[in-house]
């Protein structure tokens, strides 16, 4: 008899459950459990996933920001493929959650531009760049990952910002980049990026309609806040 199966009754395994009742009736232990399968000796696979969120107090996000091999350190029964299938499936979810607005969605507020750069940016453990680009009726038609980076910073180059938004044929763009230390507060480097980007996109005329800061708590605006 399989680990998956073991010491669960029938009606909550969690495979069968799914498919007697849907997946929206399984728990997050549950639904981790469909993917990696089994668990480890004394302990069916259920209870090893609802120990690993317990150990990351039932938030998929700090979970996400393990790495494979701290997974495989950390969890009896938890191999490098269960790892993979485990980090994998939660990045997927978190580019699903992405699609949830359209490719051409108009920007008519900062909220708007927080929240389809959020799920992309809120949780990462590294600092990223990115830039959306608007066409003259401020709806998106593309998003672009300009540079990836450590902790604490993310290397920021003006050329390469407006080259991508020229060969997009952009009429104006959304500077974004995260905080992983959640802290909102814009630093000196955030305000010198800001207005390099924009003196750049004043010399090819476009507009950089917001630089937003991305933290798991909110945003930052420089448009709200009057410095843009």
């Amino acid at each position: 008899m399989s680990s998956l199966k073991q010491n669960i009754a029938i009606e909550d395994r969690p495979r069968e459950k799914a498919l007697a009742h849907g997946f929206r009736t399984l728990t997050p232990a549950e639904l981790i459990a469909t993917l990696i399968g089994s668990g480890s000796r004394g302990e069916n696979v259920v209870q090893l996933c609802q120990r690993i969120l317990n150990d990351h107090d039932n938030k998929l996000y700090k979970i996400a920001r393990r790495t494979v091999p701290e997974l495989v350190k950390m969890y009896r029964g938890i191999g490098e493929v269960k790892a993979i299938q485990i980090l994998a499936a939660i990045e997927f979810a978190r580019k699903y959650q992405g699609e949830a607005f359209e490719d051409d969605v108009k920007i008519s507020e900062s909220t708007i531009a927080y929240e389809i750069m959020r799920p992309l940016l809120a949780d990462l453990r590294h600092e990223e760049l990115w830039i959306v680009t608007l066409n003259r009726a401020s709806r998106v038609t593309d998003k672009l990952m300009i540079s990836s980076g450590g902790t604490a910073n993310t290397v920021a180059d003006v050329k390469i910002i407006l080259r991508a938004a020229l060969e997009r044929l952009a009429e104006g763009i959304i500077l974004y980049h995260n905080h992983p230390s959640n802290q909102l507060t814009p630093s000196t480097d955030d305000d010198h990026l800001t207005s390099r980007v924009k003196a750049g996109c004043q010399a090819v005329g476009i507009r950089l309609v917001d630089h937003i800061i991305v933290a798991r708590s909110g945003y930052y605006s420089y448009l709200d806040h009057g410095k843009l």
